[in-house]
Parts: C-alpha cells; structure tokens; sequence
C-alpha cells in the first residue's frame, strides 16, 4: 500500500468532482424517490399476498 500515491488520487478525484445544477439534483431526486417508493410498494404487495397464504398476522 503505497500511502502518498493513495493520496494524490484522492485528491485527483475530489478535484474532478463537481456540485450537481439544481435541475441534475431535482432529478435525481426524483428517480430516487420513485425507487424508493416503488419498493416499498412491492414490499406492501409481498406482505398483502401472504396474508391470506401464512393464515393471517
């Protein structure tokens, strides 16, 4: 492990990383969100059909 070339490439990504535009980090935002929110559902789905298979909660 070569500690001072671990560094410079650090520094080399953190050079070439930029702050998002307000529009980039709305969507994706956005798409996180639908994601998110598609999981859960299906997650609820999952749950609502093994109700009836498992006999109840």
């Amino acid at each position: 492990m070569d500690v001072p070339y671990d560094i410079t490439s650090y520094v080399r990504v953190l050079k070439l990383a930029s702050t998002p535009s307000w529009q980039e980090f709305s969507q994706i935002a956005k798409i996180a969100g639908a994601g998110i929110l598609l999981v859960g559902l299906l997650g609820f789905l999952i749950f609502v059909i093994m109700i009836p298979i498992t006999g109840g909660l």
